[in-house]
Formats: structure tokens, sequence, C-alpha cells
């Protein structure tokens, strides 16, 4: 049956490691492909910016021009592999107009122009894939849009960004520094050379929106998810979390919150008992909290040729049957999105306090007159030396849940306390464990 059927015939903008690790499963597994998808699929062009003679294309045949390959009548589907934001859009909204389904993995396109790809792809009766844009081999994409589509999603939170969460890994398991363990990750491969939109978690922003818009039907409106990066975390914070009962992960997390949707990417404190704390190296996962089925939690390989080419090739499948894509958000419906200031969290507080009697309980009385309870603290007995030669000890506070505003207008007493010799840091606790 699926052999007698005409083949689906694939067009594939780039060459780099993801679209030849969708060459290579198209044709190691082209048997099991065609059975799934009820008929062959078959990639018959190939266009790049520069060829790549090493590369087994099969019968494709090659070209450099990407713009005539989105409206070639000999292609029925078009993958876009080339990245960036330009040409990429220009390649799927041409596509998307000549009524050809496209599959892709650009998650900066469609965290930044999403709804109106959605829209296209409505408007022409076509379809949009981009399992492949978030968590690579990771099927979260699916699983929001069918496997889940009956529950109401109350919460997800996830490590979408194996960079960082490599480098965490290292600085937790190895004591190593945040430069040292970038330096590690870069030479192996895992960072880039401009590491940017990983460290400071552009990157997991660009996911984040796109997880957010289907989990909760907003708009994809990546300006309002709130960003903070990995850089400022010290091997200090790493083991006094510890001594706390606390991994530290990057995470991305969105919430409904019964008065709007809070979308934020930042370091969190995760219990180290939870599932989350034990997903290391660059791995990736995703827990989604939804009403009928509670925690389900996704995880595997972030990134890759063949992860991210396995989660291409089964938006090809649905393509091949005719199977819709996720399904694009109701125009006339554009919930709230919070600010970071109107979140309720729990915090980690590492204070640069003198190292003098009383100094925590000055700290301590301020937080009080913000009505912030201390959970639990730390105070380091050995003393720290500055340049100077003035002695410091680092406070460590964890406080019980409060707004964000409140604690903004705490944290700004409290550094100008004599006795605060430096920059005070704060890192949310994760709260992953009700509605």
């Amino acid at each position: 049956m699926a052999t007698s059927l005409a083949p689906l015939r694939v067009g594939i903008c780039g060459l780099g490691t993801v679209a030849q690790g969708v060459l290579r499963l198209l044709s190691e597994n082209a048997s099991s492909i065609a059975l799934r998808a009820g008929r062959p699929v078959e990639v018959v062009r190939v266009a790049s910016r520069r060829a790549r003679p090493g590369v087994d294309l099969g019968a494709a045949s090659f070209g450099t021009d990407l713009r005539a390959l989105a409206t070639d009548p000999d292609i029925d589907v078009l993958v876009e592999l080339i990245g960036g934001e330009e040409l990429a859009l220009e390649l799927l909204e041409t596509a998307l107009k000549a009524g050809k389904p496209v599959v892709t993995a650009n998650k900066a396109v469609l965290a930044l122009h999403g709804d109106a790809l959605m829209a296209l792809a409505n408007v022409h009766r076509t379809t949009l894939g981009f399992e492949a844009a978030v968590a690579g081999g990771i099927p979260v994409i699916v699983a929001l849009t069918r496997g889940l589509a009956g529950n109401r999603v109350r919460w997800l939170a996830g490590i979408i960004n194996g960079t960082s969460n490599y480098i965490l890994s290292a600085m937790t398991s190895a004591g190593r520094r945040f430069a040292d363990a970038l330096a590690e990750a870069q030479a192996l491969g895992y960072a880039e050379a401009d590491p940017t939109f990983d460290v400071e978690g552009i990157d997991a922003a660009h996911k984040l929106t796109i997880l957010s818009a289907l989990a909760f039907g907003t708009r994809f409106r990546f300006a309002d998810v709130y960003t903070e990066g990995i850089s400022a975390i010290t091997p200090e914070d790493i083991e006094f979390a510890r001594q706390l009962g606390y991994r530290i992960k990057h995470l991305g997390i969105a919430r409904d919150t019964g008065h709007g949707i809070e979308a934020r990417v930042h370091p969190a404190l995760v219990p180290a008992g939870h599932m989350l704390a034990s997903v290391d190296g660059v791995m990736n996962a995703v827990l989604i909290h939804s009403n009928a089925a509670g925690d389900t939690l996704y995880v595997g390989a972030g990134a890759g040729a063949l992860p991210t080419a396995s989660a291409v090739v089964a938006d090809l499948i649905d393509v091949a049957r005719d199977t819709a894509g996720p399904p694009a958000p109701d125009p006339d419906v554009d919930q709230r999105m919070l600010g970071i200031e109107d979140i309720v969290s729990a915090y980690y507080l590492r204070i640069p306090a003198l190292d003098r009697p009383g100094v925590f309980a000055r700290v301590a009385t301020v937080l009080s007159e913000y009505e912030i309870s201390i959970e639990a603290a730390v105070q380091r007995a050995e003393a720290v030396h500055r340049d100077d030669g003035g002695p410091w000890v680092p406070i460590i506070i964890v406080t019980q849940d409060v707004p964000e505003r409140v604690m903004n207008e705490a944290l700004a007493a409290v550094q100008a306390l004599p006795d605060v010799v430096g920059q005070i840091m704060r890192i949310r606790v994760a709260d992953l464990g009700h509605d």
C-alpha cells in the first residue's frame, strides 16, 4: 500500500548538519518511513548557498538558488533548514503563499513571526510543521497539540537549551567557574564561538515563546518573555544551593495564573529530588502540568543532527498523511502577558556583608519590614578578605513566596545598608509543585 502511492517529493533548503541528518534518516529508514507515511518520502531537490561535495544527496538534484526552490513545481513540501531570520522568513512565506506545506526547525523565525506564518498557512489551506524548533528530538510539540489536547495546561517548565545546561552541569560536578565551563563547552562543540544566544537565554526564550503560544493559545509574544542568562552564577551559589537541598538549572517557565500568562527564562533553584534536577549535560527536558494528565515529563537530546532530523521527518510523515499541523492561535483571543514584576516566587539571596555582629539581624529586620519571611539561611563561618583587607561574609537566605515587585523594593533597602559591601545575588526558586 505504502509504495503504490506517489512519493512525497521533498525540497530541502540548507545543507548543514541537520539537513544532512534528514538525508541520512530518510535513506536509512526509507521502508519504515514509507509504511508510516502511507507512501515513500523522497528528497528530490536540495538548495544551499554552497555545495558540499562530500554529502550524499542520493537521487536529489542540487542548486544554489534557494528562492527558486520555494516555488518549484516539482516539490510537494519545503523543508527550511538554513537558519537566520530574513531569508528563512521569505522562503517560508513564499512556499505557504504557493500552497506548499513547509517544515522548519527555525525557532527564531517562529518566535518572531509565528502568528503571521500560521495565518498564511490557514489562508492558503496548507500546513506549517515545526516539531524540530523546540527541544530537538523530543516530541513536545505533538504532546502539547495532540497528546494533551483534551487537557488544560496549567504550567510548563523546561531545560530547553543544552549549552546552558551543560555549563551548569560542569560547574556543579567539577566546581568550575562559568568562564572555564563555557570554554570547555566551546572546545567540545556544545557552544558557539559567540555563545550569547545560549548563555543569555535568548535561544530558550525563542523556544518558550512557541511552547507558551501552543499551551495557552496566546500569540507568539517573544518580546514579552522575561529573559535572564547564567553568566552571573558562581560555584559558590551552586554549593550553597546544594547545602540547602537544591540544584541550579536554567529554566523556561510558562504559567497560566488565571489573571495572565507568565513567560520567563532565568536560572532557578530546583529541589534536588525533583525530576528536572537530574537532567544533566546537553540533555533537554520539558515538564508539563495539565488538569487531567497531571505531570508529564519529556526528556531527550535537545539538539544534534539526528535528533533534530527525527523531528523534521516526523513532520514530513504528517504532511504525507495529510495530518494537520499545530493549530493557529485564535486571533480574537490574546491573553494578558504578565511582566516579571507581577510574578510571585521564593528567592535565594546571596548578600555580601561585613563580618561583624548584628549584620544578619539587620538584614532580617529589613526583610521583615516588607513582610518577607525567611525559609532557610546559611552564614559562612570563615570571612573572605577584600583587596583592602576588610573581612566580609556571604549571607545566604531563602525566602518564602513574595511578589517580585515587593522583593525589588526590599533588595534596594538591603543593598543600601552600610554593612552590605557588594552586589546582592538573587535567584528565583522554581515552584513546580502545584497549579
